[in-house]
């Protein structure tokens, strides 16, 4: 018998006539229809589950986690669900070119914000949370993650290889504010910080703040390239009272790396753009400058850092 939880798909997307379809795998978007013989079942928790207000939510059936996304059309109501995986994917594993990869696992013992950036279904919660999940196994610490839902089966104990502990402990905004979870969260004191996604203002400018105070944050926005996600947290954290002038001062003092991702291919594998300023926010860096002069013209540095990588040069004397 064929169920939902065994049927291989990211996403479901079931219309408002009861139809599903899924990725057919043969080209990069197309799409086949798909009929588990569960599905009625599936799709009938999937509608009793929406409380009516909040279109994303998170539903467990039979064991698996799925994140869906209420739409309503002109012809009703609409469904995307989003299957969770059982655990975190090792980040070694995920495709990521190797010397990128090997500096981003180096910035585990930084502080700063790494925000990672790209549009829906490109794997950004994917990608930041096996970041984490690289960070708790080698460093150890204690991790806090608010999302909306939760996603990623993050929350336990991670051991390392000195024999020490990692902590991570997730929860969702409580009574759906950002800012009052982010800063109950910050007064446990945790060494990293995820946010599931910057959204509004509050809760960019309370990130950034937490990033220039001894914290590793780690979140996601929605942006199409590595200068539209600056420009986008800087907007937010501006729209929270703030000048614009001290937002781009504030952005500029709190980001550790900025990245862009998407996927290609078949089967898909992330390309990702990034442009990383200096752990040592002390010595002068050309990133934090550009970013708190206002003129987020980021192509050329961004261009130099990956020539830099792709050479095994450090990008920071």
């Amino acid at each position: 018998m064929a169920t939902v939880n065994d049927t291989e798909f990211s996403d479901i997307y079931i219309i408002p006539d009861g139809t599903a379809y899924m990725w057919g795998r043969k080209t990069a978007c197309g799409l086949v229809q798909v009929m588990p013989d569960d599905f009625d079942e599936f799709y009938q928790m999937i509608k009793d589950t929406y409380d009516g207000e909040n279109p994303s939510y998170l539903v467990k059936y039979k064991g698996l986690h799925y994140r869906v996304e209420r739409t309503v059309t002109l012809d009703g109501q609409q469904f995307c669900a989003r299957k969770m995986p059982h655990s975190v994917p090792d980040i070694n594993k995920l495709g990521i070119e190797d010397k990128l990869l090997k500096y981003l696992k180096s910035l585990s013992g930084a502080s700063g914000l790494i925000l990672l950036a790209g549009t829906t279904g490109s794997g950004k919660t994917t990608t930041l949370s096996a970041l984490l999940r690289e960070f708790l196994i080698s460093d150890g610490g204690y991790a806090f993650t608010l999302e909306d839902p939760v996603e990623m089966p993050l929350d336990g104990t991670y051991h390392t290889m000195t024999g020490e502990l990692g902590i991570c402990k997730q929860m969702t905004p409580p009574g759906g504010s950002w800012q009052a979870g982010l800063k109950s969260m910050l007064r446990s004191m945790p060494r990293y910080v995820y946010l599931g996604e910057i959204r509004d203002p509050e809760i960019a400018s309370e990130a950034m703040r937490a990033a220039i105070s001894g914290h590793l944050v780690l979140s996601t926005i929605h942006a199409s390239t590595v200068t539209d996600a600056v420009q986008s947290i800087v907007k937010y954290a501006a729209a929270s009272g703030i000048s614009e002038e001290m937002s781009y001062d504030l952005t500029g003092n709190g980001i550790l790396a900025v990245l862009h991702q998407k996927l290609v291919g078949v089967p898909k594998r992330p390309i990702i753009e990034a442009v990383f300023a200096n752990p040592d926010a002390s010595k002068g860096d050309q990133v934090r400058g550009i970013i708190k002069s206002g003129k987020l013209n980021l192509s050329t540095v961004i261009e130099q850092q990956r020539i830099r990588l792709a050479r095994g040069i450090p990008l920071f004397e």
